[in-house]
């Protein structure tokens, strides 16, 4: 279903202070991929996610949506198949209450109140913040704001997922619970984020920028095997890799069947 396609063409972006953010990026994302954009502070990764839905248009290059190339026009059409999740909750929430800001964008798109009530109550049941939905925002906890914020996206059925940062500030355990939740959406997602063990939980594929370039596009656990790309991305081997002897250089695991059989059937006892 091409209406799920994310294809990046060339594109270019320079902020007014002559800033070369994003110099001739291009990749192709295919329904249901999850995919993490990884890069130093001053890669480009956040200017290159807000071009997915619009808050920036190109300058030169293209950045289609489906069938659609985006521009001024395809903008409200792009904003509903593409689910924006900012870095800072409190860009996202603004509204009186947590149900209001949940309701927002449902409203906006003119649905019927049984059907925002509806929308309202799936999305704060996904993101397991229903006992907040009378409370003002500003009052809640990191991971209950990024909670909200998510479950904001949420209520809009996208198809596409776009989050910058998403567990930045988050403590262990309302990062487990956002990792499990994005696991559970079966759509596609795009993640920027320094978080390499969450690229390890959620995504087979990592595109890795540098200076606004794309240096590497491949699958995950390749590109984090690859000692000098990541330094010189300046990215840090997750810290679960790099404590493991196999993955650490000592022995590939094909080379230790026994190891490997044991990793393939480790995960899947706990389920």
């Amino acid at each position: 279903m091409s209406h799920h396609i994310v294809q990046v063409q060339d594109l270019n972006h320079t902020y007014a202070d002559g800033t070369k953010a994003v110099k001739g990026i291009s990749f192709r994302i295919h329904h249901g991929e999850s995919v993490a954009v990884v890069g130093a502070n001053g890669a480009g990764k956040s200017t290159l996610l807000l071009h997915l839905n619009g808050y920036l248009t190109p300058q030169s290059g293209t950045v289609r949506i489906g069938d659609f190339p985006l521009t001024k026009d395809t903008v409200r059409d792009i904003r509903r198949t593409v689910g924006m999740i900012f870095q800072d909750a409190d860009d996202q929430l603004f509204m009186p209450t947590v149900y209001d800001d949940v309701a927002f964008g449902p409203l906006n798109l003119g649905l019927p109140a049984e059907e925002v009530e509806l929308r309202v109550r799936e999305a704060l049941a996904r993101t397991g913040v229903e006992h907040l939905r009378d409370r003002p925002p500003y009052k809640l906890s990191g991971g209950e704001k990024r909670a909200v914020a998510i479950a904001t996206v949420l209520a809009m059925s996208p198809d596409i997922l776009v989050m910058d940062e998403p567990s930045a500030n988050l403590d262990p355990k309302a990062r487990r619970i956002l990792i499990e939740l994005l696991a559970g959406f079966q759509h596609t997602k795009i993640i920027a984020t320094h978080d390499l063990d969450l690229v390890l939980d959620l995504c087979e594929r990592t595109i890795v920028l540098k200076d606004g370039q794309v240096t590497a596009d491949g699958p995950t656990t390749t590109i984090f095997q690859d000692m000098e790309l990541l330094a010189a991305s300046h990215l840090e081997k997750p810290l679960r890799l790099q404590a493991c002897p196999i993955c650490s250089g000592k022995g590939l695991p094909q080379a230790k069947p026994a190891v490997a059989d044991h990793d393939h059937s480790h995960p899947h006892h706990h389920h």
